[in-house]
């Protein structure tokens, strides 16, 4: 589902834009996916880090196919460019919006407020690792975790700043440091280092299992999350689904100096039951269309496809997955249409 959806967002960007003169842009589209892994035998091309490094920003569609196994799309696409351009930080905010019922019995959009702050270049993601005796009965897989110290520090110092402009000024850190003796203590040991100079932030550290318990019963106590690219990634689909839905969710991969171009997407993945039937929920990809004009310091274009998007959730008017009855195309529509009114 992932043109589908994006395109919606260039949309939406069209729309939204159109009424700023002093914003110029363009945009380039990459046939890079599934289907051109089935026709070439590669995710992209060969010199697709190259040519996106020339852009100043990556609106990324979920790739997946039945017919290609995840690890091969997640490696051969994804990944290679969140490592390659050291996008350090995966950003995912998790916000109810008011006229979406979220799954949690009498919590409404004041309760589920929060930032998922994810360390994005290694840990269980980091590819270390391999295959002996392939297929004996004596065969050994090793999946090694690499936890750095630049990278924690680096990212729990971005979210201890995060927490700094939210009126809670709260971090939660995620680890599993009782049975991940290594890695999750010096994950601990870093972020509380890194918290010694932030004393107007309150650090509170749990355990992977509580911190999913506590955002089940208690999301509003939760208010900027930072955990390892394994937790990171598990506990904002549990916050994704919080605000309703998956399709709901927006993320950014943040390259932190510069030197290479962001990327953003929705949360979600390519939704293969629901592909080519027109239900796909958009917002998650409008969303982080919205944190892509952030970045590309247009925050005002941003606010207004935010304000749109709370309008038409106001209204009632949602996917199927939301519990409501409207295509993408509807709420494309509406969308654009609350774009226009202008906020």
């Amino acid at each position: 589902m992932g043109p589908e959806v994006i395109q919606i967002g260039l949309d939406v960007i069209g729309a939204a834009a159109a009424a700023e003169p002093d914003f110029r842009y363009e945009t380039v589209t990459f046939p890079w996916g599934s289907e051109h892994y089935l026709n070439t035998g590669a995710m992209m091309d060969a010199d697709a880090l190259e040519q996106l490094a020339q852009f100043d920003a990556i609106y990324f569609g979920a790739v997946g196919s039945a017919e290609v196994p995840d690890h091969v799309t997640l490696w051969g696409l994804r990944l290679a460019i969140v490592q390659a351009f050291d996008q350090a930080v995966s950003l995912r905010p998790a916000k109810l919006l008011p006229g979406v019922r979220g799954p949690l019995a009498g919590r409404g959009p004041d309760d589920v407020d929060l930032v998922v702050v994810r360390e994005n270049t290694e840990g269980e993601y980091s590819g270390v690792g391999g295959f002996s005796h392939r297929g004996q009965p004596s065969e050994i897989a090793l999946q090694t975790s690499v936890y750095t110290r630049a990278a924690i520090e680096r990212t729990s110092r971005y979210a201890f700043e995060l927490a700094r402009t939210r009126p809670a000024r709260r971090v939660t850190s995620v680890t599993k440091s009782n049975a991940s003796l290594h890695a999750s203590v010096l994950w601990d040991q870093v972020v509380a280092e890194v918290a010694e100079g932030y004393a107007d932030v309150k650090l509170d550290s749990l355990l992977v299992d509580a911190a999913a318990a506590r955002l089940v019963l208690d999301p509003g106590s939760v208010d900027v999350l930072v955990g390892s690219n394994l937790h990171g990634d598990i506990l904002s689909d549990l916050t994704g689904a919080l605000t309703g839905s998956l399709g709901m969710a927006p993320s950014a991969n943040l390259n932190l100096d510069g030197r290479y171009p962001s990327m953003f997407e929705p949360v979600h993945g390519s939704a293969l039951d629901i592909a080519g039937r027109g239900v796909a929920n958009p917002i998650g990809a409008v969303l982080s269309a919205a944190m892509m004009l952030d970045e590309l310091q247009v925050p005002k274009i941003a606010h207004t496809i935010r304000v749109a998007v709370g309008k038409v959730c106001a209204s009632g008017c949602g996917t199927p997955d939301i519990g409501g009855s409207a295509t993408s195309a509807e709420v494309a529509d509406a969308i654009l249409a609350a774009v226009a009114q202008r906020p």
